[in-house]
């Protein structure tokens, strides 16, 4: 279950009744999330900013609300700028590497956690971004910060008719 923040969307949007819209990541190339995190300016001392990833790690869910269609592949990333645009000294923080259209049904969820100690230095702006490989059609994305988030791909399945005593 997820708890879901205005302040931690990075992708998308929910409305005022609920529901969830995603961002849309046709095309192909970079396509960089709608909002972008502040984290605080460098001249305030680093509390704020060094805080990002110490002491537990931070995880963003990526929903995908529409399947891609058409294209090769889509890579998930977590990522740090200068700007608020994304677009300045961007440093990928973490990444899923590219994940194959047919493995992102609507509905799948894939997380990404920025590890406790990070490689790079802290930068003043963070987001995220998907990098499609092939022009990308219906694609969308909703991502946010969550807690504990666990992915499809870490459940772990026994066999049946067996029971734990």
């Amino acid at each position: 279950m997820a708890i879901y923040d205005g302040l931690t969307i990075l992708c998308g949007a929910i409305s005022s009744a609920g529901a969830i819209t995603g961002q849309a990541c046709n095309g192909a190339g970079s396509i960089i999330s709608t909002n972008t995190m502040d984290l605080g300016s460098l001249a305030l001392g680093g509390n704020q900013i060094s805080a990002l990833g110490q002491g537990k790690s931070i995880t963003v869910d990526f929903h995908v609300r529409t399947a891609p269609t058409v294209g090769t592949s889509c890579e998930f990333q977590l990522i740090q700028a200068d700007d608020a645009a994304l677009t300045s000294g961007v440093q990928v923080l973490v990444s899923t590497g590219p994940v194959p259209i047919a493995n992102l049904p609507a509905g799948r969820h894939v997380y990404l956690s920025v590890p406790p100690t990070g490689q790079y230095l802290p930068k003043r702006y963070f987001g995220a971004r998907v990098v499609n490989v092939g022009v990308i059609a219906t694609h969308t994305v909703f991502a946010c910060l969550v807690q504990d988030g666990q992915s499809q791909l870490d459940q772990t399945l026994f066999r049946t008719g067996y029971s734990v005593a």
